[in-house]
């Protein structure tokens, strides 16, 4: 089993995808022991002062001005955490939760919040056990970063409340911890606290979107390029020359994925034929400056998790001359802005992809296809309401637009009285990356049945591999009418897996 190191320095997207998708097994480095250690010696002393300091011995938020004597400490540190355990809803998907953790373990071992070495240990002997704290829906307003998820994290810790065994089952966190062996951590000073203050959810879920995007891109170039060679498209559009004098990266390179694709098509270059037009129409001609738009979003993101992943986000925050500092580091604006950022322009892309689906099933503007790709136009519907599903995705996806960060809601007795809301955006952009996936997959279905139906025509080599990958998959070709429901579950999951590239790389190359 793959193993993942966390030392000081932060982790990488790939250690992110690996812990929480994968059950990667984790291991602390000598050098971020030896860090926990540093700083908890700073904490120590500081605790050890009759002088107040924030989060050592003093309250929380609001309360912040009450100093608590060192009778009370480990109590209020349980206390916090008990307290801000306060979510509702259905519960978070497991690799949220396991991305969530390991985050927060980042930022733990960087040596910056002052938690003693064990604890730090016994979170990752929880994730290595693939006990899964449950964790709710809402509770985080993105600042001071998503407490509630992570106090719902630190209660399993602690060996309270209810947590997802390895076998899947929920039951009492002490449980778990006992039959693997854990012990639950006594929290001391500074550590409740520094469990909660992070913006472990919102990037984690960042994170594997990104993932999921890079394919997900991918696969709607290929859709396109299909739909373009089913209309009997022009491929000139998308020479390097044409994109060159406008150098957007992410444009370029969904204009080259297409003509890869479309590569050797008897079906491209038929605009001037039976039904001459002088352009093709906009959804088809300008498929790689919407994709492409999308893909330079994604890049910004992309460097935007990258700064993240370095970070160490905590509050107060130990310095390696000796201080401990309050700070706003923990805020999710950042973060935010490009979740919905992504979201935007995964509306944008499945708004376009529509747009060509229901020009394939338009009689008076497929250019020689039947109506609605039907086999007996009037007995047949064809793909009547499969676009009608795809138009209703897309009409969801246009308000999961709507961001998130650019509301703002106080909290905490006014003094947390502006919040990033990062956690809402990177919960609806999750499932606007669902419903886009299921929309690359309807257009997918259709346009490859649109291609069999051009008869003595051949399409491109990387167009036919798609065609028979996808039949192979269950997904069923021209013919009458039948329930279309499992054969769009079945593209879906053609989609979701990655196999649209899959199936064209082995004739295009890699795709960029």
């Amino acid at each position: 089993m793959h193993t993942v190191v966390v030392g000081t320095s932060g982790v990488t997207a790939s250690d992110v995808l690996a812990v929480a998708r994968g059950g990667a097994r984790i291991e602390l480095s000598e050098e971020a022991v030896a860090a926990l250690a540093a700083a908890r010696e700073i904490v120590d002393a500081l605790a050890a002062k009759p002088e107040p300091v924030y989060g050592v011995s003093t309250g929380f938020g609001a309360l912040a001005t009450r100093h608590i004597s060192p009778e009370l400490r480990a109590q209020l540190q349980r206390n916090i955490v008990r307290s801000h355990a306060a979510g509702m809803g259905p519960r978070v998907e497991r690799e949220v939760v396991r991305a969530l953790m390991f985050l927060r373990l980042k930022t733990v071992c960087s040596g910056h919040t002052g938690v003693r070495p064990e604890v730090a240990q016994t979170m990752a002997d929880i994730l290595n056990a693939r006990i899964t704290p449950v964790v709710h829906e809402y509770g985080s307003l993105g600042c001071s970063g998503d407490l509630a998820p992570l106090s719902h994290c630190a209660l399993t810790l602690m060996g309270e409340g209810d947590a997802e065994g390895p076998d899947g089952v929920v039951r009492p966190a002490g449980e778990l911890l006992a039959e693997a062996g854990i012990t639950p951590v006594e929290l001391r000073e500074k550590e409740g606290l520094a469990l909660l203050n992070g913006t472990d959810g919102m990037l984690g879920m960042l994170v594997m979107v990104l993932a999921d995007l890079e394919t997900l891109y991918k696969s709607a170039d290929v859709t396109a390029a299909l739909s373009l060679e089913a209309l009997l498209g022009t491929d000139k559009v998308l020479a390097p020359e044409l994109h060159a004098i406008r150098p957007h990266p992410g444009q370029s390179a969904s204009a080259a994925n297409m003509l890869a694709v479309l590569k050797g098509s008897e079906l491209t270059g038929h605009h001037q034929g039976d039904a001459p037009r002088v352009q093709d129409a906009y959804s088809v001609r300008c498929a790689p400056q919407v994709a492409g738009a999308g893909r330079d979003t994604l890049a910004h993101a992309r460097t935007v998790a990258e700064r993240e992943l370095a970070s160490a986000v905590d509050n107060p925050v130990v310095l390696p001359d000796g201080r401990v500092e309050s700070n706003g580091n923990f805020h999710g604006a950042p973060v935010a802005y490009v979740l919905d950022f992504l979201a935007i322009a995964a509306a944008d892309l499945g708004s376009i992809a529509e747009r060509r689906t229901d020009r394939l099933l338009d009689k008076n503007r497929s250019h020689g296809l039947p109506p609605f790709l039907a086999d007996d136009a009037g007995v047949d519907s064809g793909l009547m309401i499969a676009q009608y599903t795809q138009a209703a995705l897309v009409s969801e996806m246009k308000r999961l637009a709507v961001p998130a960060s650019a509301d703002s809601i106080p909290s905490s007795a006014m003094q947390e009285d502006h919040v990033s809301m990062g956690w809402s955006a990177a919960r609806k952009l999750r499932t606007a990356v669902d419903n886009l996936t299921r929309i690359v997959a309807i257009e997918l279905y259709a346009a490859t049945r649109a291609i069999e139906l051009r008869e003595g025509l051949t399409p491109a080599p990387a167009s036919q591999a798609v065609i028979e990958a996808v039949r192979a998959a269950g997904v069923q070709g021209p013919g009458p009418d039948r329930f279309l429901a499992p054969d769009l579950e079945a593209a879906d999951a053609f989609v979701r897996g990655g196999r649209v590239v899959a199936a064209v790389e082995p004739v295009t190359g890699p795709l960029a």
